[in-house]
């Protein structure tokens, strides 16, 4: 497998990688396979039926990683994947996806990404997804990933999503139903700018007895962006659920808010908290004092808020 400076640079971006991974990796490269390596615990295997993977688990499998990031540098290149992972029951293993595009033409490049999770009782996945754009080209970088998960009991996810910078467009949306004791964690980074949209959806369904969901948005709109949260819990028993929008907003940057809480049975506890606003002036007067310009405290304050 050979990768250029450019590649490189995004699985840096997105993955941390500064070589080949280690361990069960598979590597997307403008719609093709670029490399792929399997351990005795980790399958990967082509689909027959459409473009995408299966990710295949073995129950018990423990401490193992896996690395399937997506790069495109072909300017005009719609790329689509049908991504699926089967989870062991007991297994405990951390996935490190993602996606980077640069665009240096003037066409529109775009990566959809659907990624269904199977997870077996008493597994746990730590789902780690960047998102990532650049490119000196006039053609708009788009990602649009897609999460469908099904925790089965005892199971638990974590999900870790970063997008902070560089994608003009994005749909991101995260359906999940939970079994009996199954525990979901989403924690959801975004940063916006220039004309930039970005739209989150939500959708938790609390299915299990004593199942649980904690999803957590922070996120960025600066310039004359546009952000869309969307986050819907739906408790079909006793369950708790919590969902948090907290939203910072820059020159003419705006963010809008929709929170929905179902409660169908009588011991359901969901809870929403969302905030959106300016960075407080407080802050900013308190950080200048220490010697720092305004955009510099404005550059910590933002580093701090999504950190």
């Amino acid at each position: 497998m050979e990768l250029n400076q450019t590649k490189m640079n995004l699985l840096r971006e997105i993955a941390g990688l500064e070589a080949v991974p280690q361990g069960a990796y598979n590597i997307r490269d403008n719609g093709k396979l670029a490399g792929r390596n399997t351990t005795a615990n980790i399958d990967i295997v082509t689909k027959t039926d459409k473009p995408g993977i299966d990710i295949i688990v073995k129950p018990g499998t423990k401490g193992e990683r896996v690395d399937i990031p997506v790069i495109l540098t072909e300017t005009g290149l719609n790329d689509l994947v049908y991504n699926d992972f089967f989870i062991g029951d007991d297994a405990d293993v951390v996935i490190v996806a993602g996606c980077g595009i640069h665009n240096a033409g003037g066409l529109k490049s775009e990566h959809d990404g659907i990624h269904a999770f199977h997870i077996g009782k008493n597994a746990k996945v730590l789902y780690v997804e960047k998102h990532y754009g650049e490119g000196e080209g006039t053609g708009e970088r788009i990602l649009n990933p897609t999460t469908l998960i099904e925790i089965d009991e005892g199971g638990s996810m974590t999900m870790e999503s970063a997008q902070i910078k560089g994608v003009d467009s994005t749909d991101r949306v995260t359906k999940a139903t939970l079994k009996a004791r199954a525990t979901l964690i989403v924690r959801e980074k975004i940063m916006t700018h220039g004309k930039q949209f970005a739209k989150t959806d939500f959708h938790v369904v609390l299915e299990g007895e004593d199942s649980g969901a904690h999803l957590i948005s922070r996120s960025i709109a600066k310039d004359e962006s546009h952000q869309h949260f969307v986050s819907c819990v739906d408790g079909n028993n006793r369950s708790s659920g919590h969902t948090e929008c907290d939203a910072i907003i820059m020159g003419s940057g705006t963010v809008t808010a929709e929170p929905r809480l179902n409660a169908n049975h009588i011991e359901a506890s969901l809870i929403h908290e969302a905030a959106i606003g300016k960075i407080a002036g407080e802050q900013l007067i308190k950080l200048m004092t220490l010697g720092l310009t305004e955009k510099e405290a404005e550059e910590q304050i933002v580093n701090g808020f999504l950190k």
